[in-house]
Parts: structure tokens; sequence; C-alpha cells
């Protein structure tokens, strides 16, 4: 008791970082392995594994995910490197709007973006189906999103922009007198890209293709609203059939280890395909990126660059939009067809959206700041190298951006939903996984932030008489500001949005939009599914307006 009583405020502070990182990360991940290794009375068994991945048609959901991943990544790349090229290293028009695309389909929540690829491309009201058989007279559609393709095209659509920002910011960096030397021996600029410029950026590639990868094998809302109407099991929806009345939380459990081994073995992956290979462009400061002239070749490029802008983020919203203002849909865009029923329906009528909505924005809000304040404090630490174990807390901070999302889920549910904690369908537990869940942002955001700033100045600070926690208050946070409302806005955005881990911790009282959409998609009310989308959507809109007021245009890409 002596010893507690002698420690300075500062020193229980970091204490207390210790213990909520570790129960917040560390003891979720050790409980899901514990209740995956026992029965529900205790004993010791193996056979949850057996339960899990016993019947064929659960070992089929898994390679599901890891095929349907693999061709996410792959289109994803397909669609991000040309344009990031485009962007970075061209003298192409119009990179104003190409930013603003991979913008809007970061923002755009992929279930979203789903369901007006439903609204598109059904097979029977598809507006483009519908538009094919009206100008050709087939009967046959041309599209069909109710496919194995058709699911992974929509996934790229929406998970593109993390490998467009990983290579364009690589793409930056490298100096053109590297293609210039390429084009003295006698090479043309599309060899040099292809033999020179991109082996340079090869790292940011595979990184984005590793991330995407693990983003779509985690991924819920998109396999569960157009997978399970096409008969495409995924691991994530098959999780979700284990928590189906009677729970199976020790077989979810032991279905949901591996998706962690797989994270663990991507990133392995990564490390060893680029260990001991060098990717360096030594240039100086005098090193000069010049925009290659395109010429002719500028309309392909802001063709396919309009192509993917259609694809991913104008289509899908147009379609959404129509639906949220139509009686009916299907009757197509008509006077007599548009309404403003469904949003005040939403607004007056519905018994739990209003509550959703305000879930949403203050769940939200809650874990944007408890994991900005978690993130500075753990990067203060490391920066400052202020305890033995600060690379621990780092560890801690950063390992849930390799836990898939609904893996974490199902890790809270088993460590907080029963006895002594009981939090399940509270706010809470909540507001407690999305801190978590987005952890890894909020830190990478705080730790560059850190890097930045000299300590001098909190030295001045502690000779004139401040404590440690007073220099954090009054010098370090105001010389931040900008960075951790960056950083705040992100993770509150990026929480609105997100359903793998809502939907299996909300009760009736705390869902989120989310949920709720996800809820309205089952029952097929495209119509108030859209108007609520549309509500979500102006949300985020004017969350991203006031940050790129205060912080850039380019403030969510910067730290995406």
């Amino acid at each position: 008791m002596r010893r507690l009583r002698n420690l300075d405020p500062a020193s229980l502070v970091w204490i207390a970082l210790v213990a909520v990182l570790l129960l917040l990360v560390a003891f979720p991940m050790a409980k899901l392995l514990l209740v995956s290794l026992h029965t529900r009375s205790g004993a010791f068994t193996f056979g949850n594994y057996l339960a899990a991945y016993g019947r064929a048609r659960y070992v089929d959901s898994l390679v599901n995910s890891l095929l349907l991943a693999s061709e996410t990544a792959a289109i994803s790349t397909v669609f991000a490197v040309p344009m990031a090229w485009a962007v970075s290293r061209t003298d192409i028009p119009g990179k104003a709007a190409i930013w603003a695309t991979v913008l809007g389909a970061f923002i755009l929540p992929p279930y979203l973006g789903a369901i007006g690829w439903i609204l598109l491309a059904g097979p029977n009201s598809g507006v483009i189906n519908q538009v094919w058989r009206f100008a050709t007279g087939a009967t046959d559609p041309l599209v069909n999103v109710y496919t194995f393709h058709g699911l992974a095209c929509v996934m790229a659509f929406q998970s593109f922009p993390l490998i467009f920002i990983f290579v364009k910011s690589a793409l930056d960096l490298v100096s053109s007198e590297m293609e210039d030397a390429a084009n003295i021996l006698g090479a043309n600029t599309w060899v040099a890209t292809w033999k020179v410029t991109l082996p340079l950026v090869w790292p940011s590639i595979v990184g984005g293709a590793i991330v995407v990868f693990l983003e779509s094998v985690a991924l819920f809302g998109t396999p569960a609203i157009i997978g399970i109407p096409a008969r495409i099991n995924t691991a994530t929806t098959q999780l979700w059939q284990f928590f189906e009345y009677p729970v199976r939380v020790e077989v979810a459990a032991a279905y949901a280890m591996p998706l962690l081994l797989i994270a663990l073995v991507a990133i392995g992956a990564q490390r060893l395909m680029l260990h001991r290979r060098g990717f360096v462009s030594q240039t100086g400061k005098g090193g000069e990126r010049r925009p290659i002239v395109l010429g002719h070749w500028r309309w392909l490029a802001i063709g396919y660059c309009g192509f993917v802008a259609a694809v991913a983020v104008a289509m899908p919203a147009l379609v959404l939009a129509e639906a949220s203002f139509a009686r009916a849909w299907g009757r197509g865009l008509s006077p007599s067809n548009l309404t403003l029923a469904n949003y005040r329906f939403l607004l007056f009528e519905h018994e739990t959206a209003l509550a959703t909505i305000w879930n949403t924005i203050w769940f939200s809000a809650a874990s944007a700041s408890f994991a900005v304040v978690l993130a500075l404090l753990v990067a203060y630490i490391v920066a400052r190298k202020l305890v033995r174990f600060a690379g621990a807390l780092a560890f801690l901070a950063t390992a849930p951006f390799v836990i898939p999302g609904i893996v974490m889920a199902i890790g809270f549910y088993a460590s907080f939903a029963a006895p002594p904690f009981s939090l399940y369908g509270t706010a809470a537990i909540v507001v407690l996984a999305f801190t978590a869940r987005f952890l890894p942002i909020a830190y990478a955001n705080a730790a560059a932030a850190m890097g930045t700033l000299h300590p001098e100045m909190e030295e001045a600070g502690r000779i004139l008489g401040l404590s440690r926690l007073g220099t954090i208050r009054r010098i370090t946070i105001p010389l931040l500001k900008r960075s951790l409302l960056g950083g705040w806005l992100i993770v509150f955005i990026v929480a609105t949005r997100e359903l793998s881990a809502a939907i299996f911790l909300v009760g009736p009282k705390t869902r989120t939009m989310a949920v709720l959409l996800y809820d309205l998609s089952e029952a097929g009310n495209f119509e108030v599914l859209a108007a609520l989308g549309g509500i979500l959507l102006l949300v985020t809109m004017a969350l991203v307006g006031i940050g790129m007021k205060l912080l850039g245009r380019d403030f969510m890409l910067r730290r995406a």
C-alpha cells in the first residue's frame, strides 16, 4: 500500500492504461481461445473444433471466403494501381474528381453499396437488366449480382481505395530520374513504368492487397446481403448462423480461430515476400517528379477512371437516391412515383429508427473519444520512452489491425456477455468493442503526430513546474489538436458504418443504423432502407465536410 501511495499520478495512469489495453485486446482473444477448448460445463475438449469443421458445408464456407477474398484483392488491385499511377505520375486532367471518387468509395458503407448493386444488377428487376431487355429483347440478364464473381466485384468496388492510397503514396516518393535512366537505355514510357516504377512500389501493392484480403475475409454485410440469397455461404455468414437460436458460442469461437490464424499468416507472408529485397530509390532533395505526358492516351486513362467512378460510386449512389424517394421501387423514375414518405416514416413514425440514429452517433462519438485518448497516451509513452515495456503497449494498440472484426466481436461476446460482466446488448459492450476495433487507426494517427513534436516544449513545461500529466494536458494536446481531431473524425466515421462487430453485440435497445439497415434488407424494404442509408450518408458527408474545412481536402485519405 505504501508503494501505491508513493506513486505519482502519471505512474497510476500508465498502470491503468496497461490494464485497459489488456482488458480490451488481450483478454477477449484469450477468452476466445479458452471458450473454443471447453464445453459449457467447463470441461476441456476438442469437440468444438470437430463440430465447427466436421461438416463439409462449414469447411466450404471457409474456402469460399478465402477464394472470394483473393478474387476481391485481385480485382481491387486492377482497379486501384492504374488509377494511382495516373494521378501520381501523369498529366491526366480531373485529378480532383478522381480523388473524390476514391473518397466516395471509402465513405460509402459496404452494405449500402451492395444494396445499390442489387437494385442495379438483380437478375429480374435490376435497372441494367431491364434496360438490356428493353433494348435487345433478350430474356437472360446481362449481369447478375447474385453470383460468386458478381459478389467479388461488388466487394472490390468497396475495397479498391485502400490499395489506391497505399500505391499513390509510394508513387509520390519515386523520382522521375529512375524512369529517365530507363528511357535513356531505350525503354519507352510503358516499359519504364512496368519494369522500373511498379517494381519500386511493389511493397505498397502487396501491402494494400493483403489489407483488402484480410478485410474481405472478415466482411459480413456484403456477403450476407448478396451471398445468402445467392446460396454462397462464407465464414462470416456461417459464424452468424452459429449465433442463431440456440446460440453455440463455443463452436463459433472454434470456427473463428482459423480466421485469426489466416490474418497472422497473411501478415507473415507479406514480410517474408519483402524480406531482403531492396525497394528504395535514393533521390535526395534534388529528386524530381515530372508528370508523364500521355498525349492521346490520356483519353483512355480518363475513360478507365470514369468507369471505376461509375461502378464504384455514381451508379449505386444514384440508384439508392432514386429508391429513397420512390413510392415503390420498380415503377421507374416519374413524378407520380416520387415521395418524401420514406424519410417521414423513418423520422416520425418508425418505432426504432430515431433511436438507432442516436445510438449510432453517441456510440461512435464515445468510441472515437476513448480510442483517441488511449492512442495518445500510448503514443506519448512510446515516443518519450517512459517505461520499459513501451513496445508491448504499442503492440497491444496495433494488434486489433490483424484481428478480423468479426473475430473480435465474438471474443467480446465470449468475454463480457456472461456474468460477472453481463454486458450483452448494452451500450457499454458496443462502445468497448468499437474502441478496440478502431484503436489501431487512432494510434497510427497519434504516433505520426507525436513523431513531429520535439520534446523541448514539454521539457520547458516540466522545468516551470508542470507535472507529466499537466504537460500533456496543457502543451502536448494543444499542439497536436488538429491531428487528434483528424483521428477522432476518422474513427467516428468508420464506427458509424460498422456492422460486423455490432450485429453480434447489440440488443433491442442498442441497435445501430448499420444493424437496422441489415434488418431492412432482410425484409426486402428497399425504399425505407435507401432512405435510412441516405440519412447515414448525410451524417457522414457532414463530418467529412467539417474535416475538409479544418484539416484539408484529403484528411481521411492521408490517414486511412
